[in-house]
């Protein structure tokens, strides 16, 4: 079992496979030219695996697959089978911007992987293209609906930002309520990558659109992530929606995760600068020194972040999955 200094069990590890992406989002990397890097500048996918056996060794119970968008990457549903044959009891999920899911959903269902993560900032064709640069709400729906066919526990994303997709907060909610899937809105998150003017709805901001409309009540920290969550409860039916806000005090109390980027750097903190290069015993196979590099990281976990209003991180959040 992985415990860090603060008493927090650390079982979850979001691994990015690729730093590359097709999408240019505006609150990430929208100065990026789009033929950013090559598949060999990313750790092997054995060796990552290498990585994983240990980890689940030690304890982890939950691995997200990332990038970048890693349904770009070669090979990921083998991958993705690879990590289920280790240990069915894995609960294997993914972060993507669905653009290449549709025809990719059933043999990663079949591959094992339980929850998709999908990132749906817009339900409008030119607001997609304008957060993105990329005309792709069509393939993104069809992604989410394909997913919901295969049966996968799906959470839809979206990244409220002023002045662009602010005004669609509810139709957002709605979309996911009609889907029967959950909705995770986030609080935008001031990175030197995004572009210069951005700015993002803080929590309270959020909840002032959703409280025009509809009633709901705090429940709980969401056990499988980050989020804080609220139900909302109309006539005999409940809906579950909730709000990532790295901003609050409270946010990093149960943080449970670690980071491996795509360039096999261990990440204690998403916001925080260290990070711990382990690429070439990866590349190696090499499970002890893996294993120290774990632990090390695990030791150098801040108790929290260093968000405020204030405070831009100079990380890449598409090279950790963020």
């Amino acid at each position: 079992m992985l415990v860090d200094s603060f008493g927090r069990t650390i079982d979850y590890i979001r691994i990015s496979v690729t730093q590359r992406c097709n999408f240019r989002c505006v609150y990430c990397m929208p100065n990026i030219p789009m033929n950013i890097g090559s598949e060999e500048e990313d750790v092997p996918l054995e060796g990552v695996l290498s990585f994983i056996k240990v980890a689940i060794n030690e304890g982890v119970k939950k691995i997200r697959i990332t990038g970048g968008e890693p349904l770009l990457r070669k090979g990921i549903v083998d991958f993705i089978a690879q990590i289920y044959q280790l240990n069915p009891d894995i609960d294997i999920a993914l972060t993507t911007n669905a653009y290449l899911l549709a025809p990719l959903a059933k043999p990663l269902k079949e591959a094992g992987l339980k929850r998709i993560n999908i990132s749906l900032d817009s339900l409008k064709k030119e607001t997609i293209q304008c957060i993105s640069k990329r005309n792709g709400l069509e393939k993104i729906l069809q992604g989410i609906e394909a997913a919901k066919k295969e049966g996968f526990l799906i959470k839809l994303n979206m990244v409220p930002l002023k002045n662009i997709n602010d005004d669609e907060v509810l139709d957002i909610l709605e979309y996911g309520m009609h889907l029967c899937v959950g909705v995770r809105f986030i609080e935008f998150m001031e990175n030197a990558h995004a572009k210069n003017d951005t700015k993002g709805l803080k929590a309270r901001e959020i909840l002032e659109k959703i409280e025009k409309k509809y009633t709901f009540k705090l429940l709980q920290q969401d056990i499988f992530g980050p989020a804080t969550l609220f139900e909302i409860t109309q006539a005999q039916e409940s809906y579950i929606f909730g709000i990532i806000a790295p901003h609050n005090d409270d946010f990093c109390k149960t943080c449970n995760r670690i980071r491996l980027s795509s360039e096999g750097k261990l990440i204690p903190c998403l916001y925080h600068e260290n990070a711990i290069d382990i690429k070439e015993a990866m590349l190696y196979g090499d499970s002890q020194e893996i294993l120290k590099s774990l632990k090390l990281c695990i030791e150098n976990k801040p108790e929290k972040n260093d968000w405020n209003e204030n405070q831009t991180s100079m990380r890449a959040f598409y090279k950790t999955g963020g």
